[in-house]
């Protein structure tokens, strides 16, 4: 079991299992946020710690950013589509043991919303 926390420990997760990658965007608001994703399906987390959170959305208001109303830390994103079954944890918050053993992934969420670590796809034919 993975736990997470924000600074002052108010909000919290606990999951499954520790992620094996974790994705890096330079979107206008990840690379200020300055977190690293680990994705998960909503059944693999718990909510561990109640506290508060504040949330702020953007663009297409398709994701709620969360942050902890007492420390300020950013803590996850949950989606504003209820037949989505994604959130997306800060893995900052993990311990860095934990997050070390994760491949970091590069996401070009600026422009292309491509992982810039693949290869590019080949044209078919």
């Amino acid at each position: 079991m993975i736990r997470t926390s924000c600074h002052c420990g108010a909000v919290g997760f606990e999951i499954e299992t520790a992620p094996a990658e974790v994705t890096q965007c330079n979107c206008s608001i990840c690379r200020r946020y300055g977190v690293l994703w680990a994705y998960y399906p909503l059944g693999a987390v718990h909510r561990a710690e109640q506290g508060p959170t504040d949330t702020y959305e953007w663009d297409d208001r398709s994701i709620a950013f969360h942050r902890c109303r007492a420390c300020g830390c950013v803590t996850h994103w949950s989606s504003n589509d209820p037949a989505r079954d994604k959130i997306g944890i800060n893995a900052r918050l993990m311990e860095p043991r934990v997050l070390a053993q994760a491949r970091i992934r590069h996401l070009d969420g600026a422009v292309t919303e491509r992982y810039v670590d693949e290869p590019p796809p080949t044209p078919s034919d």
